[in-house]
């Protein structure tokens, strides 16, 4: 089943969007931020909190901040004073928030590199670890045919997520995404330790990613499969969540490019940087991104809107090859979210989906079921969802988001998840080889859509090339919401890199190909 797409469109949009991503990048790399500095000293192993349980990488940041050495970045002067003192990371972290220690630019600046690139070392080396860790657990399960699917826990406390995490793995779930407690995406610092008092969620905590991680080890050994483990790497503290997720083996992470500037109204030039980090250390990670362009689907309309989730998705793209990321990694989001009531909405639903797919073929798609149209009927909401998975199946979708009939109405119940993976999987077996045995009509009301969103979303990336993608934001271009360069939160934590700025993890992490990898 595939679509008659003009080959030479798909080409020029997606050299449109590199140059718009790299016009972007090369202006955020002169800069760095506080999350940034702080994930880096969490890779080097600083943990915990003080006194007033304010997290330790926040207070040497500050600290560096102040002494007005920020701009250089943290690695430098930490590995310096660990030099100079005789101090291990723990141990200096604590001095320093104790304000017995004074850190300053190293006088052996040869010295401190090497330092900071050992520790940098040690950090690589637990994450690749990490990495085997996860492809020899994969080797030895039972292989799970994609759509993979996808439930999440959201309860607030991270013991009971986990019982019913075990719970959904054991109905069949591949994938366990724990949503993130009501606002801390913007939250300038990552809470300590394990939580039980969360929001809407449960807080992303590095002792929270650790006891899941267990857990679903223990649960996916006694079933014979691998669960992966998905987070929210977004927010103020986007970096962070990507060294706390590489550190404890996480396998998938919510990680967008403009997710935050356009939803949350986190600073679109702090963000950039941010994603740059995290995207990095998520691809050398081996951690598959979702994008959130399923998002820009609630506050503008999946009809009218479809060009701007391609454009979005192909932006999104080139901004995680910057990062190093291999498109098998890219999970690249969208959604079944045209208005039931339209004529043929299936056809449309059809037509974007298989699109997506043959933009991106190495691309593990993210679906994201209907939301938005979801009324509280739970029986027409069981057959959305149905129609949802039936796309899914027909498409060749990667990771499924399986819908709730009881989605707008409550937190989903065990016996609503039951529900949920007892309709994808009657849909995705009876199904299983259908698109494959079906053509679409050449010229036909599918095609016609996919040429005419394609088309759309080229002509609006090379509009976003002349104007520059901060000026394409600020217009509202993207889910109908406009954000300005200079507004929104986490702009203070912007610093302008000085000569000399140095971080070991790109050179590290980085392909060779790109500019700042090994050598």
């Amino acid at each position: 089943m595939k679509l008659a797409l003009d080959q030479s469109r798909i080409d020029a949009a997606r050299a449109a969007a590199a140059r718009i991503a790299r016009a972007v990048h090369a202006e955020a790399m002169t800069r760095t931020t506080v999350a940034v500095e702080r994930a880096t000293l969490r890779l080097f192993g600083l943990d915990g909190v003080d006194v007033d349980y304010v997290p330790l990488p926040n207070r040497v940041v500050d600290h560096l901040a102040a002494e007005g050495l920020l701009g250089h970045g943290a690695a430098l002067p930490f590995a310096g004073a660990m030099l100079e003192h005789g101090l291990d990371v723990q141990a200096l972290g604590e001095a320093v928030a104790q304000g017995r220690i004074t850190l300053t630019l190293p006088r052996d600046i040869p010295a401190a590199r090497a330092k900071a690139r050992a520790l940098a070392q040690t950090a690589c080396a637990r994450i690749r670890a990490n990495v085997a860790t996860r492809e020899d657990k994969l080797e030895s399960a039972a292989l799970q045919r994609t759509p993979w699917l996808y439930l999440i826990v959201a309860t607030g406390n991270i013991y009971e997520d986990i019982t019913q995490a075990r719970a959904a793995a054991q109905q069949g779930a591949d994938v366990i995404a724990v949503i993130r407690s009501t606002g801390q995406s913007l939250l300038d610092y990552v809470p300590y330790g394990a939580t039980t008092e969360g929001f809407g969620g449960t807080y992303a905590t590095q002792e929270n990613f650790r006891l899941m991680r267990a857990a679903l080890d223990e649960v996916g050994d006694e079933l014979g499969r691998y669960i992966r483990l998905t987070n929210y790497c977004s927010g103020l503290c986007m970096p962070e969540i990507a060294a706390m997720g590489a550190l404890e083996r996480l396998d998938m992470m919510l990680n967008d490019a403009m997710y935050g500037i356009i939803f949350r109204d986190i600073n679109l030039q702090r963000t950039f940087i941010d994603q740059f980090f995290s995207r990095m250390v998520n691809a050398y990670a081996g951690i598959i991104i979702n994008t959130g362009e399923d998002n820009y689907l609630t506050t503008a309309d999946a009809y009218e809107a479809a060009h701007t989730v391609l454009a979005s998705q192909l932006i999104n793209e080139q901004f995680a090859a910057l990062s190093g990321m291999a498109p098998e990694l890219m999970g690249l989001g969208h959604a079944f979210e045209i208005n039931p009531a339209l004529e043929n909405g299936f056809l449309w639903e059809l037509a974007h989906a298989q699109l997506v797919r043959q933009v991106f073929p190495d691309a593990p798609l993210k679906y994201m079921p209907p939301t938005k149209y979801m009324t509280g009927n739970i029986f027409k909401g069981h057959v959305q969802d149905a129609l949802f998975n039936a796309v899914g199946a027909m498409t060749g979708q990667h990771i499924q988001l399986l819908g709730m009939m009881t989605e707008a109405i409550h937190t989903p119940f065990l016996q609503d998840r039951f529900l949920g993976i007892e309709n994808a999987r009657y849909v995705f077996d009876t199904m299983r080889d259908l698109g494959e045995e079906l053509s679409i009509t050449p010229g036909g009301r599918i095609e016609r859509r996919a040429q005419e969103v394609l088309a759309q979303a080229q002509a609006m990336l090379e509009e976003i090339e002349a104007i520059g993608l901060p000026a394409a934001i600020g217009r509202g271009q993207f889910a109908d919401i406009a954000r300005q360069s200079d507004g929104g939160k986490g702009l203070a934590g912007v610093v302008t890199r000085a000569e000399g700025y140095f971080n070991p993890f790109p050179e590290l992490m980085l392909p060779e190909s790109l500019e700042g990898g090994p050598a």
